[in-house]
């Protein structure tokens, strides 16, 4: 019998996956939240947040790459970013691939979760901390939105599920202070869990959204790590064109910026649009 110990996360009506350990690399309990980093076989260093899987040495890449360079390159000028939450910076480490940026700022509410993730998880997000456009806020995401004056082209929400910290950044209230803070055409961006799993939440954060912008969907992406089938990101802006940039532009602005991925392309930006039909229906019932 293996002496090694497992990790479950319970997800949504009567579900778990489990995690073996081949080492507990850190565990702690935060002002904010439980952190446990461990290591597995198949995903590599995996972070749990109050027992909910966060990020994964091996997969992180698909997330991160299409939660940022989606938006990026489809508003194409995009020079003032926000990310709220994304405490392991992987995000940010994309978003800072991008040289038109001049500025990123990130609004984190547990300064323990970026120090472990600097210590922990260097070998993605090491060039984020030496990059002078990187803004670090530690600071509760509603509370920097509501109050601030500085004005930006995309906000990428990069939460948790609605859940302890993380739930008031699905909220009504918490959209419109977003939008109160983005430039005219910026882009919002919003983690949205696996619909098949989470239907409620994708339908109501997609409906609390559309109260607030004129243009509101989501698109898809396929994480190994996120159980269920489709992930979804939120998508919400006022200016239809974004949505609407074509294959040819797309494929100009991505080989100017010289990025190397291994998910995103151009083509795959497009086609995550195309929703599965229960996704459509999903946010066609907050119509």
């Amino acid at each position: 019998m293996s002496s090694k110990q497992w990790f479950s996360e319970t997800l949504h009506g009567g579900v778990r996956v489990s995690y073996e350990a081949e080492r507990i690399l850190y565990q702690e309990k935060t002002g904010h939240q439980e952190l446990v980093l461990i290591e597995n076989e198949i995903f590599g260093k995996v972070l749990l947040l109050d027992g909910v899987v966060q990020v994964t040495s091996k997969d992180e890449f698909i997330y991160h790459e299409m939660m940022s360079h989606v938006p990026m390159l489809a508003h194409g000028n995009a020079k003032e970013i926000l990310i709220v939450g994304g405490g392991d910076c992987g995000l940010a480490e994309e978003v800072l691939k991008h040289q038109s940026v001049n500025r990123l700022t990130q609004v984190e509410i547990d300064e323990a979760v970026v120090a472990f993730s600097r210590q922990h998880f260097s070998e993605f997000n090491e060039p984020v901390f030496s990059d002078e456009r990187f803004d670090l806020v530690i600071d509760d995401g509603m509370r920097f939105v509501e109050q601030t004056e500085r004005r930006f082209d995309i906000i990428i929400v990069d939460s948790t599920d609605p859940i302890g910290p993380g739930a008031v950044l699905f909220s009504p209230e918490f959209y419109s202070a977003a939008n109160s803070c983005l430039n005219p055409g910026g882009i919002l961006i919003t983690q949205n869990g696996v619909p098949f799993l989470q239907a409620g939440e994708l339908g109501q954060s997609t409906g609390h959204r559309s109260q607030i912008f004129s243009q509101v969907t989501a698109y898809v992406i396929s994480v190994p790590t996120y159980f269920g089938g489709h992930m979804t990101l939120g998508w919400a802006t006022d200016d239809p064109e974004h949505r609407e940039t074509d294959i040819t532009t797309l494929r100009d602005r991505f080989a100017a910026t010289q990025i190397k991925t291994r998910y995103y392309t151009p083509e795959v930006h497009l086609a995550a649009f195309a929703l599965p039909r229960y996704i459509l229906d999903i946010l066609e019932s907050t119509d």
